[in-house]
Order: structure tokens, then C-alpha cells, then sequence
């Protein structure tokens, strides 16, 4: 049998064996252990909560997640996330789809509302440049799943939560590391944080490069971070957020299904008609410089009140095949909110929330042509002007000892303004979308301390992005409309009494209108249109049990088994594109199932071991479904030793290997690409290492 073979789960055998981790872990005996599993706590909806109760789909990446991961990027820790697909089409070149967004989302992030602590990351015109942070200046991250704008305002695919530092932690402390590892990897890392009696400072600095496994996919990227934070009072506190990150990648463009079979690892190739990448120099830099300071009070002893502001400044160049663009990009914004909260001694104990949050993009784009890396004539160039805000408001009350219930709504308004279009001489056009309401409606019902019960219907929208109103084309298409939608979701949490089991399942249906897709011209350039709508039914079970405790006496002083499944049926419905119909085609972009699973073996005398399998299924790559990505099945695997005496320093080295089946799989398709050219070559077999110093 094929060592490719053996890794495969699918079907019949995923659910004998989840089924068989729950009978064990009733039935299987109590093992000595000198600590406690930690209970999973969440603070995504502004407090710290037990996630057992909680009524929304959301998953935790905790600090030991992200550590057992490689640490060269986000990309394997948020795919072992049920409904998460995160694909990196070549090194700092991301993509997130959270249940099939990524349908509008070749390049980038968009369709997602992203956080960094109390900040939004996503700009006023749609925008995240995840690819700025390094996975290693963070602390955790939680996603919420299906649009939520109850607090975040305007989504259709979910938010992410990103946390940069624990805030609960009060040492003085500095750490160093190094790693390294095939395809020119360089990744260096010094973080320090200080504490002055009733003050804390946080300060990070990383180095990340690669020659990447492609032709002309090379990459490299400074990143410094600093988080100040103040306990003016017992309760009150005011934090100080700022990170520079100066990236640059070059970008080998797709291949056809002939070329990645003959060279997965080359570059796409020039023609008698067009230039490649390597020819154009394609590639991409961003340098990005952004700050923001909060300030958390609490007024009386049950009324909170937070205020945040913030802004960026980013200069983005992009050399492509067609053009040669140029972005300067500001954004500022403010967030603020009121928490009221009961008597947590009465039987109905209650939070309401009330705030807005405002933000403006304005973006100078200007696209010249691309004479082999040179910058050219002016093609086109356009003042862009993004606003938006939104009221939001959340009333939560926990009743007795069983209920939760949830209501709360968002009200969105969102505008942007074109100027100086030298094509047609217009001067200026505006286009004003009207306010759109984002109700969510949830209840839990704990039936014990063990196993929550929980339902939700909430309703997404998503204006178009500017990236997608004024795509590469440079045509400004003010016919886009919104994407709106409701979700219809229901799921449960199961835990044992001491918190070595975990399971969280969720089965849910999003109806989607106006989606919008992406759809590229003859010559590479691309441009967006509205689709009708989607069907999306979905499963998504997640489960992690301590098989052996941590801390407990033998050869074996832990051992976890995680495992998360995602069961996606999507669907276009009334998707008409000319004389084609595309209605009942598979949605674009999103396999139809994945699953992920990961041990972690803990030793005696400071010894780990994380292995991870994913697999992924067959992926359609235009909208007709023509043309399939093959399924693939990753492993890789971290080992290392940590030591951990109490006040002493922690030494850790490790190593690893990543795709240790060596398949030959594209991480990063180009969806509805013309030509055919489909297919980005992730890394084949690869090896990494390093050490980290705490002190």
C-alpha cells in the first residue's frame, strides 16, 4: 500500500474513529497527573468567557497551537481550524477563506473582518494585509465563523480576532531565536518585555526570508512590533499598540495543467505576446507603518467604557505583467463602546453592549506601464475615498444556570468617491450604498456542566472592496452590488469534568446573494461580477482529548490527539454569465472536505513531538468546473526538547519536516484563470530547524 494511501481518512472511517475517541475517553481509566487540563475561556465578545456556553461557532488558536506549529507562517495552524482555508499561493502571498469567501478573493484577504486587539486590520475599503504580521509576535487568535456583525460590523465570511501579547501576563522577561531550513529559509526573532511597577512593555523584532521553492518567488520581511500597556487603576487601563512591517515578494505567477506537471517549480513562462514575471519582474512591496492607543475604563462597577484610535500609512508598488501600480494608502478610524453589565448574584445575569466604530481609506493609485521591471507611462491613475462606520449594539444574559441567550444587530453605511480619472476626465464620482441592518439572533442551553446545546441565525453583508470596484483593469464597474445573506446554524460543546476532552460541532446552511466572482480578460486582467447566489451547507466537528495527561509519570509524560472535519456543500444557484449557466456548479475555490489531525507526544526529561496530517479534497478551479486540483495529503512533523525548571531560562530546540509524503499540490490556486493557468507549486518535501533562548 501507497504511504499516500494510508493517510487518507475519509467518510465512514472519520466517524468510526471520532466515535471511538469519545467512548474511550469515558471509559478509559484516570491516569496520575500533577496538573489540570486548562479550561478554554474566549474573549471575543469583549469579556473573558467559558467557550462552553458561548452561542456562535467560534475556534481558539491558542499560544501552545501556534508554537507547535512550524512557525514559519499562519497557514498550518488556522487550516487545523474546522471551515478555515488559509493557502499562501507563494512565500507572503496569503489568501483566507473562511467557508468559501475566498470566492472573491484571488489575492489577499477580503470578505473577512480581521482584529488586531482591539484594532481593525481591514481597512476602510475592504482590505487586509494579513501578510505584514509574523506569526511569531502573536499570542493567539480567535475566529468566529459565519458572518457575526454584531460587534465587527460588515462581513459575510466570519472575523478573526488576533491577540499580540497575553495581557494577563505580569513578568519581565526576553527571548531570542533562530531557525532556518530548506529554500534559503531565514527566520530570526528577539522579543523583550519589561514591567515598571503598574507598567508593561512589550517590544518584538523579526527577520523572515526565502528563496521559496519557485522560480522568482523569493521573499523577505522586517517586522518590529511594540505594545505598551498602563494600569493607571485597579481597573483601568490604557494600551499602546504599534508594528512597522516592510515586506517584499515576487510573484512567479500560475502555470498551466502541462507546465506544473513538466517543472512544478517554474515560474510561468513569457510568450511571443506577453512577458512573465521573471521578464516583468513582477513582485510586490509593501511598507506599512501602524499605531493605535486604547483606553479601558470602567466608570462605575458595572458600567465599562473603551475608546480606541488608530492609523496606518502604507506604500504599496506592485510590477505586474500588465502594469506597473503604484498605492499610497492612510487610513484612520476610532472604535468606542459602552458595557453594562447586572448582578452576577441574580438570576439573570446580563451585558449589554452599545458603540460605533468609523474608519476612512484614502488611496492614491496610480498604474503606469511595466517596461521589464521599469516604470512607464501613465496608464490610469485614480484618488479613491473609502468610508465607513457602523452603530452597533449586543444584549447577552445568561438565565439560571442553563440559558444563554443573545440578540444584537449592526447598522452599516458605506461610500466611496473616485476622482481625477484621466480616461474618461471625469473629475469625480460618488456612489452611496444604503444603511444595511446585520441582525443575530442565539440561545445555548448547557443540558450539563458537560454538553451545551447552541442555535444562531445572523445575516451578512459585504460591499465590494475597492480592489474589486476598481480591479486590474483599471475600469471603475460602479454597477457592483453588496453581497447579503442569512446564515442558519445550530451545534454543540462536549467536555469531560476535567477538561481532557474537547469536542465542538456545528451543521449550518448560508444562503448567499449577489455573490460576487472574480473573472479574468485575455490579456490578465481581471475584473468582478455579481452572481446570482450561493447554497452553502456545511459540517464541522473539532475534537482534541489528553489520552495521557500532561505531567503524568512514565515514558509518556502526555500525549493529545487532535482532529477537525469540514464538510462543504456549496453551491451556486441563479448564476447565469452570458449564454453560460453555472447554477448548481460547485462553488468555486473550496474543497469539499477536509480533514486535519495532529498528536502530541510529550516525553520524559523536556522531550515533544507534534505531528499534523491534512487532508484535502478535490478542488473545482472555474466556475463551469471543468477543471479540478487534484486532493493531497500533507505531513509534517516538529521535534524537539524544551527545557522548564521554574526561574530558570528555557532553552528549546527543534526540528522538523513539512509535506514529508512529498506530493507534488498547489497551495494557492488561480481561480477562472485565463489560459488555464491554474496552478501554483507549493514547497515539495522540506526540512527546519532552530533554537529560541527565554530568559
Amino acid at each position: 500500500m501507497e504511504i499516500s494511501k494510508f493517510f487518507r481518512f475519509r467518510g465512514i472511517k472519520f466517524v468510526l474513529i471520532l466515535s471511538l475517541l469519545v467512548n474511550v475517553s469515558f471509559a478509559q481509566s484516570k491516569v496520575d497527573s500533577v496538573q489540570k487540563v486548562k479550561e478554554i475561556v474566549i474573549r471575543a465578545y469583549l469579556s473573558e468567557q467559558p467557550i462552553l456556553r458561548v452561542p456562535s461557532s467560534v475556534s481558539l488558536i491558542s499560544n501552545k497551537q501556534l508554537r507547535d506549529q512550524p512557525g514559519i507562517s499562519m497557514v498550518p495552524a488556522l487550516n487545523s481550524v474546522p471551515g478555515i482555508r488559509m493557502e499562501e499561493r507563494s512565500p507572503g502571498s496569503y489568501r483566507l477563506s473562511i467557508r468559501g469567501s475566498s470566492l472573491r478573493s484571488p489575492f489577499g484577504v477580503r470578505n473577512v473582518k480581521i482584529y488586531l486587539d482591539e484594532f481593525p486590520l481591514t481597512d476602510a475599503g475592504g482590505n487586509t494585509y494579513l501578510n505584514l504580521i509574523d506569526v511569531n509576535s502573536i499570542n493567539n487568535i480567535e475566529v468566529l465563523k459565519g458572518p457575526d456583525g454584531s460587534l465587527f460590523g460588515a462581513n459575510s465570511g466570519g472575523v478573526v480576532l488576533i491577540n499580540p501579547v497575553d495581557k494577563n501576563a505580569d513578568s519581565t522577561w526576553a527571548s531570542a531565536g533562530i531557525s532556518s531550513g530548506s529554500y534559503g529559509l531565514f527566520h530570526e526573532k528577539l522579543a523583550v518585555q519589561k514591567k515598571f511597577k503598574n507598567q508593561y512593555l512589550n517590544i518584538n523584532h523579526s527577520y523572515q526570508r526565502s528563496d521559496g521553492y519557485r522560480e522568482h518567488s523569493a521573499m523577505s520581511r522586517h517586522y518590529a512590533q511594540l505594545m505598551y500597556r498602563m494600569n493607571y487603576s485597579e481597573e483601568n487601563q490604557l494600551r499602546v499598540l504599534a508594528f512597522y512591517s516592510d515586506l517584499e515578494y515576487k510573484t512567479p505567477g500560475g502555470l498551466t495543467l502541462a507546465q506544473y506537471n513538466l517543472n512544478p517549480q517554474a515560474a510561468r513562462p513569457s510568450t511571443s505576446f506577453v512577458a512573465g514575471p521573471v521578464a516583468q519582474k513582477a513582485r510586490i512591496e509593501n511598507n506599512t507603518l501602524y499605531a493605535g492607543v486604547v483606553n479601558d475604563a470602567k466608570i462605575t462597577g458595572n458600567l465599562r467604557h473603551v475608546f480606541a484610535v488608530y492609523g496606518s500609512k502604507t506604500d504599496y508598488l506592485n510590477p505586474f505583467i500588465t502594469n506597473y501600480e503604484i498605492r499610497k494608502e492612510y487610513t484612520g478610524g476610532i472604535r468606542t463602546y459602552l458595557e453594562l453589565s447586572g448582578n452576577e448574584d441574580k438570576a439573570v445575569n446580563w451585558k449589554w453592549n452599545a458603540g460605533l466604530e468609523l474608519q476612512g481609506t484614502s488611496a492614491d493609485i496610480a498604474n503606469y506601464d511595466n517596461n521589464r521591471g521599469i516604470q512607464g507611462n501613465l496608464q490610469a491613475q485614480d484618488d479613491i475615498l473609502s468610508r465607513q462606520f457602523f452603530y452597533f449594539t449586543r444584549f447577552s444574559a445568561n438565565i439560571g444556570d442553563k440559558f444563554t441567550a443573545e440578540v444584537a444587530a449592526s447598522l452599516n453605511y458605506y461610500r466611496y468617491k473616485f476622482s481625477k480619472d484621466i480616461r474618461s476626465y471625469a473629475s469625480r464620482f460618488e456612489r452611496n450604498f444604503d444603511p444595511e441592518l446585520m441582525p443575530r439572533f442565539a440561545l445555548s442551553y448547557q443540558i450539563s456542566d458537560l454538553l451545551a446545546l447552541r442555535s444562531s441565525v445572523s445575516r451578512g453583508y459585504s460591499p465590494p472592496t475597492i480592489a474589486e470596484v476598481r480591479a486590474s483593469d483599471n475600469k471603475i464597474n460602479t454597477t457592483l452590488e453588496s453581497e447579503t445573506g442569512w446564515n442558519y446554524e445550530a451545534g454543540f460543546r462536549l467536555r469531560n469534568s476535567n477538561d481532557r476532552l474537547w469536542m465542538d460541532a456545528s451543521i449550518f446552511q448560508y444562503r448567499l446573494e449577489n455573490a460576487i466572482v472574480r473573472r479574468v480578460n485575455a490579456d490578465d486582467t481581471e475584473f468582478y461580477l455579481n452572481a446570482g447566489g450561493t447554497r452553502q451547507t456545511g459540517v464541522e466537528t473539532q475534537t482534541s482529548y489528553w489520552l495521557i495527561e500532561p505531567g503524568s509519570k512514565g515514558f509518556l509524560s502526555g500525549l493529545q490527539l487532535q482532529n477537525s472535519f469540514t464538510l462543504s456543500k456549496y453551491f451556486f444557484r441563479d448564476y447565469q454569465n452570458g449564454t453560460a449557466n453555472y447554477s448548481g456548479n460547485r462553488l468555486t475555490g473550496t474543497p469539499r472536505s477536509v480533514i486535519v489531525s495532529g498528536l502530541d507526544f510529550r516525553f520524559q526529561k523536556n522531550f515533544y513531538l507534534f505531528a499534523q496530517h491534512n487532508y484535502t479534497s478535490k478542488i473545482p478551479l472555474n466556475d463551469a468546473n471543468s477543471v479540478y486540483a487534484g486532493s493531497f495529503d500533507l505531513v509534517h512533523f516538529k521535534a524537539g526538547w524544551r527545557s522548564s525548571k521554574p526561574g530558570k531560562p528555557v532553552l528549546d530546540f527543534y526540528a522538523g519536516i513539512d509535506n514529508l509524503l512529498n506530493e507534488t499540490y498547489s497551495l494557492g490556486n488561480d481561480i477562472n484563470a485565463f489560459g488555464g493557468r491554474f496552478f501554483n507549486a507549493a514547497p515539495k518535501r522540506n526540512f527546519f530547524g532552530g533554537i529560541k533562548y527565554t530568559l
